[in-house]
């Protein structure tokens, strides 16, 4: 199982590190949020390091749909009602920022960048397209509504915003990683303190950014109550259909489309990590029926980190870390989500106040009705007399039949047949 992306790429490589190192800023983790960090960093004179346990982009940012746009669902009339009009205001702010940034960098870049119009479409409730309507209205962004789409779906319509963007994500990392000062195969097994231990050596550092999908630092920030992890599915189809756009839908287990070189990329059958759901199967039965001439290309999955309220965790690690930084949460949204960090982690590195940081801050309130139904997950499965067990916290893992691997429904680590870890937050195999 390759993505489109993995295949049609080649990532420049990079040293083990070997010995003592000493560094202002050590980034953890070599994925798309860390690699943009280290880039900004890289442009602002700063020193830093970056170290990957594997390959860079070789967990979540290989599998993405690569969609880069400041519109995340129906997100702005939630935010409004539970944040108040400034605060979804500052969210779009900063995300338009993210989008003008990828343009700025990728008119230098062979990364298949193009501007495409993306579409959030509802099939059951054209309230739901309303209320957002009147939000972005309230927060003074100029959305379209939609009734018509050209999808093989019924629809009532869709919110649409103009001017976003697509791309080849692993070409346009490969462009920018080159120059960076980068450890592969550096897997960080503790931290004392601000030092980073591995299996070849220590990396003293005067700020630590974790940048690695789940922190992976349990005694602080509670972030085991504050994310859980979800997967989708993607089928990159030929003879299925040319789309002059980006769609999605509304519901987290709807279907989302979009189209790379005459490819249609299908995606859908969503679940939270250890629990059942579409996957493939679901994809393949919409294939057959609305795109029976259809071949499959590619075949891919994605996890991604959910927070409890939509927004990311971006900033201070917890309350009592100062120079330790965390970035994660990014629901679904990566593209602009990383692009986000590496500007916010930036300007915090740099100690230059910024009102978006106060949103994103890590230590936002936690009390959400999600983080109930996180707690009741962990207490569930940490009650569950099965095995095998998550070495992450020692919740019952579950058997996940699509991917023959098993996977940690409290906080989505997966594991191979043999118990090899594919995900974390787990940072080792089972045993």
């Amino acid at each position: 199982m390759e993505s489109l992306w993995s295949a049609t790429a080649k990532l420049p490589e990079f040293p083990q590190l070997d010995g003592t190192k000493k560094t202002d800023v050590l980034i953890i983790g070599g994925g798309i949020a860390g690699l943009l960090t280290a880039y900004l960093l890289h442009q602002s004179g700063v020193n830093y390091l970056l170290v990957e346990q594997g390959r860079i982009c070789g967990g979540t940012t290989k599998n993405t749909t690569a969609k880069i746009t400041a519109q995340h669902g129906l997100i702005y009339h939630k935010l409004v009602k539970d944040n108040g009009v400034d605060a979804a205001r500052a969210y779009l702010r900063a995300n338009e920022s993210a989008l003008n940034m990828y343009t700025a960098l990728c008119e230098k870049l062979a990364c298949d960048y193009e501007i495409r119009d993306n579409y959030v479409y509802a099939t059951e409730s054209p309230a739901k397209l309303a209320d957002e309507m009147e939000a972005l209205q309230k927060i003074g962004y100029a959305a379209e509504l939609c009734e018509t789409l050209p999808l093989p779906i019924q629809t009532v319509g869709a919110v649409k915003f103009t001017n976003q963007a697509q791309f080849h994500p692993l070409k346009f990392l490969a462009a920018i990683a080159k120059r960076l000062n980068i450890c592969e195969n550096t897997f960080v097994r503790e931290m004392e303190g601000n030092t980073a231990v591995t299996a070849h050596g220590k990396i003293h550092a005067s700020c630590v950014i974790a940048a690695t999908h789940f922190p992976f630092l349990n005694k602080h920030g509670s972030y085991y109550l504050k994310l859980y992890q979800h997967r989708s599915y993607v089928l990159a189809l030929q003879n299925a259909q040319e789309l002059d756009g980006m769609y999605v839908d509304e519901k987290e287990t709807g279907f989302s489309f979009r189209n790379y070189d005459r490819l249609l990329l299908l995606g859908g059958g969503a679940h939270r990590t250890g629990k059942q759901g579409g996957n493939w199967d679901e994809l393949r039965a919409f294939a057959r029926k609305h795109y029976p001439a259809a071949e499959e290309k590619y075949v891919w999955a994605a996890q991604d980190c959910m927070s409890l309220d939509g927004l990311p965790y971006i900033g201070q690690y917890s309350k009592r870390t100062q120079r330790l930084f965390v970035a994660s949460g990014f629901n679904k949204w990566g593209m602009t989500g990383a692009m986000l960090c590496a500007m916010l982690l930036r300007d915090q590195i740099l100690e230059k106040e910024t009102e978006e940081a106060r949103l994103f801050s890590p230590s936002r309130s936690v009390w959400k009705p999600q983080l109930l139904a996180n707690g009741y997950e962990a207490v569930k499965n940490l009650l569950t007399l099965s095995k095998p067990r998550c070495p992450h916290l020692g919740c019952a893992l579950k058997w996940n039949s699509a991917e023959r691997s098993w996977d940690c429904p409290c906080h989505g680590s997966r594991f191979t047949e043999d118990g090899e870890v594919l995900e974390n937050p787990a940072k080792g195999n089972l045993r």
